[in-house]
């Protein structure tokens, strides 16, 4: 599936060093799976992970869903070699920790040796004040907001808002979308709490965000629910559309839907929503 097209509500993280894992990921409605080789596997089991990561995309079975890597940031002992094992496995793209400048996606963009496309872990303050010329570079195709590790460098306090995260949630969008980047909010740590998995998703998608990173399945439906199109907002887009066709069609007139003018604005936001309530059907 075309990335452009591509839906990315639901990015669930699964650890490479799990064979159990990696095949129940199989069978869960999520958009996008984040086989994980740095965070969630201990040092002495990343080589172990490397081929139990490349077993599993080998035998396949993960039908639609986007399949990115996350490999160890390259300055650690692992990352290069996670790269080498992995280059040509199949991944649909390849997610680089600890960015903090186009410089770094130039070094993996060397390393893989092909045209694989990279998303970047948004997740120090550099990488925020570097966010635009990051988005900008053409191997980039996504960022994913790497909360946890953001709010560790500025030592902020967690709160239900996120308003110390705001300036850098925002950044990070604003970058995404000067470049046409794919950008999906960071992880809820509370995996058991649904009311503020729920909040924080609608807070994402109110912002502008494509979708959410997700630590445990049990998360994953109400991402999709959070980043889907609703019905009245798909009811609404049909009748925009319509409505704006009608009075091009005789020339006199404003369009005029529920009592507010339609422009071409927003018939090309209408347009981008029936897109993207299609492209969640097709995953389906």
């Amino acid at each position: 599936m075309d990335a452009q097209f591509r839906p990315y509500r639901s990015l669930l993280y699964i650890p490479g060093s799990k064979a159990r894992a990696l095949e129940k990921a199989r069978g869960l409605a999520v958009d996008a799976i984040l086989f994980d080789l740095e965070d969630a596997v201990t040092p002495d089991a990343k080589a172990d992970a490397r081929e139990t990561l490349k077993a599993a995309l080998a035998e396949g079975g993960y039908g639609a869903r986007a399949k990115i890597i996350r490999i160890n940031g390259l300055d650690t002992p692992w990352g290069a070699e996670d790269v080498a094992a992995l280059k040509d496995a199949g991944a649909d793209a390849f997610l680089l920790p600890k960015v903090n400048s186009a410089a770094d996606i130039d070094a993996l963009a060397a390393l893989l040796g092909n045209d694989t496309p990279i998303w970047a872990m948004m997740e120090t303050p550099l990488a925020i004040f570097n966010a635009l010329s990051i988005a900008a570079h053409p191997r980039v195709q996504g960022f994913v907001a790497g909360t946890n590790d953001l709010a560790k460098e500025l030592g902020c306090r967690d709160r239900a808002d996120r308003l110390p995260m705001q300036m850098a949630l925002q950044t990070i969008l604003m970058a995404a979308r000067a470049h046409g980047v794919i950008a999906v909010d960071g992880v809820y740590n509370q995996y058991k709490d649904d009311a503020g998995l729920h909040a924080e998703c609608e807070q994402g998608r109110d912002l502008g965000f494509d979708g959410k990173t997700l630590i445990h399945p049990a998360q994953v439906e109400i991402a999709n629910a959070c980043f889907a199109p609703t019905e009245a907002e798909i009811d609404l887009a049909r009748r925009q559309i319509a409505a704006h066709a009608e009075i091009e069609a005789t020339g006199q007139g404003v369009a005029v839907v529920d009592g507010k003018i339609v422009e071409n604005l927003h018939v090309e936001t209408a347009k981008k929503t029936l897109s993207k309530a299609e492209a969640i059907a097709h995953m389906a």
